[in-house]
């Protein structure tokens, strides 16, 4: 197939050149504008009951709902004559924007202690938005300037969920313009120091570019009929950077390999494409299927990566054996020219099999590989210690920088305002039926008895540890809406922290007001409570796609039972590694100078880890393929285990490592993102890569195959006439005598 395909690449190659130049235009057109029409948000679970109870409260209860927070501060304090006119004045102009449902203030709203500063200095405007996420954080976008302008004097600061959301948004795509401005000339420099050929080190940016602009084209096109997230653009576009370059560099050096061996372009391209093509090809499909497994998962937060990931994968495969040769077939010898460190780089892999560093390395490694490979065992299994900690949590303002304008307005709302408000559940009633202040009544009772409640109020009252302590005030009216009841649960506990999430476990417990009645408990707890639910009932189903297809794919591939369960166990190792990692700098704040010292609260995002091991488990297994590939290759032809291992670590070494450096190297760009949340993704992706490149491949790799011999590649018969009939078999050397027993697979 693959000598079909060069063949036809070869005679129409400038045909295809110019199809590839037409498409990179229509691409880059394509993409025009993608970034304002990616959706804020996505971090929740819709169908939860969070999510229902959080939507109530903005149907029925606009009043309640702190979707925009405005802090007002002037010369005085905030009931001045002049502060209470620019107060009420402001509040009316608020409400009559589009997209607002309803605006309250200290100045409205009978002057609440809970809406100014206890230092009397600072007062709020409470802004219930319409819309989803999305349309909110767009909202604030608009309103907030626009407060500000009116303002004649005032001090605005901006706080909520939405306005978080925006100034994410605006964050993410500042921080996408810059890396994308500082990625380019250092992946430039660091494959001119790898390929040393400045011919050679612009291929790969190009095959880059091609993948990009296409997943950028098809990412604008899906966004009108599905939500893709902000954050996602950022990650999918070093993904496809790094995975282009991975692709490129492994044809290239192949290439260039057949080349010195004196063959003609056109002869070094058929292997080239027959090996490290279909190689490449695997690689690709293997890393794709890795993000199948996000889209089962109800938030679009994390359907945004696949949906980005598996188009910049899929093309940048698509450029590596497509377009790639087509440029191959055109340059030919010219691929060598301009090489200014072929010095510095020393010999070429293919001249010095036995003599080379990753060849003697390998060789050290298989004489000890017990006690080579026990050791990284050790060190990998202590850097995943911490994740036994980890602590789940929910985005907020805090995955801004400390100078950001929402998280000043939001340390202010910590300190300076009565703490209640955020320890508030909000509980929607609905369906009670007949005899409903009675119902309602025995409901706030059993409500107020639970363990961390410090009181709550509804239509009927407030209540205290089993009992009234209040009666119903004027204000109390506003709580009923449309067959809707709204009840406040004060707790004395924080709402992010796993004591509030378990306070919301026992609100739920409590029996509705009814047979008919049901109840929804809503709040940054349930949210945080229902988006752990979500993940952990969605990841098995997730996980077994990631494996499965991984265990399938590398069986076609190498013919063994043996390689895809190690490639498996191996791969978890090093992941468990960064999770512990992950714990250890962004949640309990260690070292954390070397990342940029981000904002650290003791939790982590719960979306976080499962998107990192799909994301990096494709990423392991892209090495994987490339360092078996070799092996395989050179074990076929001669039938001797640790001589293969060797060999293919010498041929691939260099390779892999470049790849692994590059790939890191894009993603902590990307990562010096303001933004914790990218910042997180980013170096936990970077440290993955980095682990498995080194400890994995070139140690645990070369010393579990020692241990296996030749049972590394066998399977039973059913399985062996499997992979005979769907396998990977085409251009197998011939086996001398000494080559793989009988019982082995082909």
């Amino acid at each position: 197939m693959f000598d079909r395909v060069i063949a036809s690449l070869h005679r129409r190659r400038v045909a295809v050149l110019w199809v590839s130049a037409v498409l990179l235009v229509l691409a880059g057109i394509g993409g025009l504008g993608v970034e304002h029409r990616l959706a804020h948000g996505g971090l929740s679970d819709p169908g939860a009951q969070s999510s229902r109870a959080g939507r109530l409260v903005s149907e029925h209860f606009p009043s309640a709902d702190d979707d925009l927070v405005l802090l007002l501060r002037g010369a005085g304090p905030v009931d001045s004559a002049t502060m209470t006119s620019l107060g009420t004045e402001l509040t009316r102009r608020a409400e009559r924007a589009p997209g607002v449902r309803a605006a309250t203030s200290y100045w409205t709203a009978g002057r609440a202690t809970s809406m100014r500063s206890r230092d009397a200095s600072i007062g709020l405007v409470s802004i219930s938005l319409r819309g989803d996420e999305d349309t909110q954080a767009k909202t604030a976008e608009r309103l907030v300037p626009d407060i500000r302008r009116h303002a004649e004097g005032l001090t605005v600061m901006a706080a909520g969920p939405a306005q978080v959301l925006a100034e994410v948004g605006k964050r993410t795509a500042h921080d996408l313009l810059l890396a994308e401005a500082i990625s380019a000339p250092v992946t430039l420099v660091l494959l001119l120091l790898f390929f040393g050929s400045a011919v050679a080190a612009a291929l790969p940016l190009v095959i880059a570019l091609l993948s990009i602009l296409v997943g950028r084209a098809v990412v604008n096109a899906l966004a009108g009929t599905v939500s893709i997230s902000v954050y996602s653009i950022n990650s999918t576009t070093a993904l496809g950077l790094g995975l282009a370059i991975d692709y490129s560099l492994f044809i290239l050096a192949r290439f260039r390999e057949e080349l010195s061996t004196g063959a003609t372009v056109q002869e070094a391209l058929g292997p080239t494409m027959r090996r490290a093509g279909r190689t490449v090809a695997f690689s690709a499909l293997t890393v794709a299927l890795s993000l199948v497994g996000l889209l089962v998962f109800p938030q679009f937060f994390l359907r945004s990566f696949a949906y980005g990931g598996i188009v910049v994968i899929l093309s940048a495969a698509a450029g590596a054996v497509l377009v790639l040769p087509a440029l191959l077939a055109v340059l030919g010898h010219r691929v060598n020219r301009y090489d200014v460190f072929a010095r510095l780089r020393g010999p070429a892999p293919h001249t010095a099999s036995e003599s080379g560093r990753w060849y003697r390395f390998a060789t050290a490694v298989m004489r000890r590989p017990v006690l080579y490979g026990g050791g990284v065992v050790v060190l990998l299994a202590a850097l995943a210690s911490p994740f036994t900690g980890i602590s789940p949590g929910l985005v907020d303002d805090r995955t801004l920088p400390a100078d950001a304008q929402v998280h000043r307005a939001a340390q202010l709302l910590r300190e300076r305002f009565d703490a209640d408000a955020l320890h508030t559940v909000p509980v929607v009633v609905e369906g009670v039926g007949h005899d409903r202040d009675r119902l309602l009544e025995s409901y706030a009772r059993s409500l107020s008895a639970v363990r961390d409640v410090r009181r709550v109020t509804t239509t009927t009252g407030t209540y205290l540890a089993g009992r009234r302590v209040q009666d119903p005030v004027p204000a109390a009216a506003t709580l009923m809406s449309g067959g809707h009841t709204l009840l406040f649960v004060v707790s004395s506990v924080e709402q992010d922290s796993s004591a509030g999430t378990q306070l919301v476990g026992q609100l739920r417990k409590v029996a509705p007001p009814g047979e008919a009645a049901r109840a929804w408990v809503g709040g940054r707890a349930a949210e945080l409570k229902d988006g752990t639910a979500a993940v952990s009932r969605a990841a098995p189903l997730a996980i077994g796609i990631v494996v499965g297809s991984s265990l399938v794919l590398l069986f076609l591939f190498t013919g063994s039972v043996l390689m895809p369960v190690k490639a498996l166990a191996l791969n978890t190792l090093s992941l468990t590694a960064t999770f512990g990692a992950m714990v250890f700098v962004f949640q309990e704040g260690h070292l954390s100078f070397l990342v940029g010292s981000p904002l650290h609260t003791g939790m982590l995002d719960t979306t976080i880890p499962i998107l990192t091991f799909c994301m990096a488990f494709g990423l392991s297994m892209d090495y994987e393929v490339f360092l078996l590939s070799r092996i395989r290759e050179r074990y076929f032809a001669t039938g001797d285990n640790a001589e293969s291992v060797a060999f293919g670590l010498q041929h691939t070494g260099r390779i892999i490592t470049a790849a692994a450096v590059l790939v890191a190297a894009l993603l902590l760009i990307f990562a010096s993102s303001g933004v914790t949340l990218l910042k997180l993704l980013g170096v936990s992706l970077a440290l993955a890569v980095l682990l498995d490149a080194t400890l994995v491949r070139a140690v645990l790799v070369p010393s579990f195959m020692r241990l296996a011999g030749r049972a590394n590649w066998w399977a039973p018969g059913p399985l062996r006439r499997l992979h005979d009939r769907f396998g990977l078999r085409e251009d197998e050397p011939e086996r001398d005598a000494s080559g793989p027993a009988e019982g082995t697979a082909g």
